[in-house]
């Protein structure tokens, strides 16, 4: 289970060589490019999703989706 693969220990020794690697000045800048990144990836997603017309059919791998992840990740299978 990843529970019992990540202990207190391995999570402090992970940021102790993050911060010998990295420094502790460059760290929170990291983070918030880190963050940026994400919440760009989110958004295009979303205008990805939202981009299909509302009378437009998509489909994934043959089979006709609403544009839900959960569906469409069961029409890929």
């Amino acid at each position: 289970m990843i529970r019992d693969l990540f202990t207190p220990t391995h999570l402090l020794i992970v940021a102790l060589v993050a911060i010998v690697l990295f420094g502790a000045k460059r760290l929170p800048d990291t983070a918030r490019s880190l963050g940026k990144s994400l919440r760009i990836l989110k958004a295009e997603t979303k205008a990805l999703r939202d981009e299909t017309p509302a009378g437009e059919q998509r489909t994934v791998a043959g089979q006709v989706v609403d544009g839900t992840p959960a569906q469409e990740a069961r029409a890929a299978r």
